[in-house]
């Protein structure tokens, strides 16, 4: 999949082939069989060009990682100590990466991205509005008499 999915297009076995013969030595009937596998399970479908089929992944990369971390996560007797577990092993940019799609699937539902490359970007940061008038003063201009003190003149 990792080879569809490089592309982002649709491919060859010959292309994937080639692809993976820079790596290490396979054959041809090896990566066509993997790739009808694939498209048996629905990971990938295909378009008859010539003799030959063009494979083009049905998902993401990103949505099939979700579905892991889904499947995963709802086969836990604790969900929460799994999810508290999971957030320990992450370092601190994939934990940034995790506050950034919180606050995608935090905003309303109005300014929610709609489309996929949306999605990949983290939201943009607005600052508060700079103030021009003073804040006013919310403090009483003297503390509150406490009823203790003013019946015992030493406090107690």
């Amino acid at each position: 999949m990792s080879r569809v999915w490089k592309w982002n297009r649709p491919v060859t076995v010959r292309e994937v082939l080639e692809d993976l013969q820079k790596e290490r030595s396979i054959a041809y009937t090896t990566v066509m069989t993997v790739l009808d596998n694939l498209h048996q399970k629905g990971w990938v479908r295909r378009e008859a060009e010539g003799r030959a089929y063009r494979y083009e992944a049905v998902s993401t990369r990103a949505a099939y990682a979700a579905a892991l971390m889904n499947e995963a996560w709802s086969q836990s007797d604790n969900p929460a100590a799994a999810l508290v577990a999971f957030f320990g092993m992450m370092s601190e940019e994939q934990r940034e990466a995790l506050r950034d799609a919180v606050r995608i699937v935090q905003v309303p539902e109005t300014q929610k991205p709609t489309e996929p490359s949306e999605l990949a970007r983290p939201p943009e940061r607005t600052e508060p509005p700079e103030r021009t008038e003073p804040a006013e003063r919310t403090e009483p201009a003297e503390p509150p008499e406490n009823p203790a003190s003013a019946q015992d003149p030493g406090g107690r």
